[in-house]
């Protein structure tokens, strides 16, 4: 019987085909465990996917790992939601949120609970601004 040597496909810890990381995966990729040391849940569980991120400006970015530096940077403009900023980074949300959370513990970021629909004006009550403010115009 003769055998076979195996290939980069049939071998995961093969090199893939570019080269870089067994199992044909690019070279960037990082494990979502790495980013978050570990760690599968965020230290405070006060984030929802349109909670409000902002960065606070007082704070060097020294030392931080890449990924918390690039979500600080990103904030620094203005305020995103969660999704936002797990969209524009391309990490899941929970890893996200892991991150988010030690930068508020840090003193980093500072987030705001989006304003349920209870505290916001009537739609008639808007309206009639509206026309207010036309007729004085």
């Amino acid at each position: 019987m003769r055998r076979r040597r195996p290939g980069p496909a049939g071998d995961p810890q093969a090199p893939g085909p570019d080269g870089g990381a067994p199992g044909g995966r690019g070279k960037g990729l990082v494990r979502p465990y790495v980013v978050t040391d570990g760690r599968a849940h965020p230290s405070r569980n006060t984030f929802d996917l349109v909670t409000l991120v902002i960065a606070t400006t007082d704070r060097p970015l020294g030392g931080l790992p890449p990924e918390k530096r690039r979500l600080v940077e990103l904030c620094r403009p203005g305020a995103l939601s969660v999704a936002e900023v797990a969209g524009h980074l391309g990490l899941p949300v929970s890893v996200t949120k892991v991150l988010l959370a030690d930068l508020v513990d840090a003193g980093h970021i500072l987030t705001r609970a989006p304003i349920p629909a209870a505290e916001l004006p009537e739609a008639q009550l808007l309206q009639e601004v509206l026309d207010g403010l036309r007729a004085r115009l």
